[in-house]
C-alpha cells in the first residue's frame, strides 16, 4: 500500500512501522496542497504528530476535511488525531495538565485491554462534544478518563492521541498500524 504521510513533525519510527509492513511511504511537507497529495495516488493518508495548538492550524484542518471528502482511508497520531477531530467538528481543548512521558495507561474500549502508552501532548478531544454519528471513542486514558482514540463513522478513519510507535517505549499499541492497513484493504476502499 502507498501511504502519503503529512509531516507536522513525524517521528522516524512511524515511517519504519509502515515500511516494516511493506508499505511504500512518501513524506510530504505540512503545507502540501491536498491535490498534490492525491496526485501521488496513495491508498491511505497519515497525519502525523507535531507541536502546537491544532485550533491554530485552519489550513491543516481543511486538508483533512478535503481528504475525508476524497473518501480515502485516514490515520492520525497525536496532532493528526486532533486535526481529524476538528475536521469532523469535534471540539479540542487545551488540557489543564498535559500528558508527558511513558507509562500512561490507556484502555481499548472494544477489547477491554489496557495498553501502556507513551504520550506528549497538551490538547485533547473533549468527549462531551463527540457526536456518536460522527465518531466513537475507541480508547480512553485510565488516569484522567480523557479521549485517547477515535473511530470515525462517516469515513474509513482512526486516530489516537498517544504514540503507538514509541521507540524506545511500550509496544502494546503497534496493532494500530495493522488496523489502518485493514481499513485500506477493505473492498470499499481497495484499489
Amino acid at each position: 500500500p502507498r501511504i502519503a504521510v503529512v509531516d507536522y513533525g513525524v517521528k522516524r519510527h512511524i515511517l519504519r512501522e509502515f515500511a516494516s509492513r511493506g508499505c511504500a511511504v512518501r513524506v510530504f511537507p505540512a503545507a502540501t496542497p491536498l491535490a498534490d497529495l492525491l496526485a501521488w495516488q496513495p491508498d491511505g493518508l497519515f497525519f502525523s504528530n507535531g507541536p502546537g495548538d491544532p485550533r491554530a492550524m485552519p489550513e491543516a484542518v481543511e486538508t483533512v476535511r478535503g481528504a475525508i471528502e476524497a473518501r480515502i482511508p485516514l490515520f492520525g497520531i497525536c496532532l493528526g488525531h486532533q486535526l481529524m477531530a476538528l475536521a469532523e467538528g469535534l471540539p479540542v481543548d487545551k488540557m489543564k495538565v498535559g500528558h508527558r512521558g511513558a507509562n500512561q495507561p490507556v484502555i481499548h474500549l472494544d477489547t477491554g485491554r489496557v495498553e501502556i502508552s507513551t504520550q506528549n501532548h497538551g490538547f485533547a478531544v473533549r468527549e462531551d462534544g463527540v457526536d456518536p454519528a460522527v465518531a466513537r471513542v475507541s480508547h480512553r486514558n485510565l488516569n484522567d478518563q480523557s479521549v485517547e482514540g477515535l473511530r470515525f463513522e462517516r469515513f474509513a478513519g482512526l486516530s489516537v492521541q498517544y504514540h503507538p510507535e514509541a521507540c524506545p517505549g511500550p509496544h502494546d499499541s503497534r496493532y494500530l498500524f495493522d488496523a489502518f492497513l485493514d481499513l485500506i484493504a477493505e473492498p470499499a476502499h481497495a484499489g
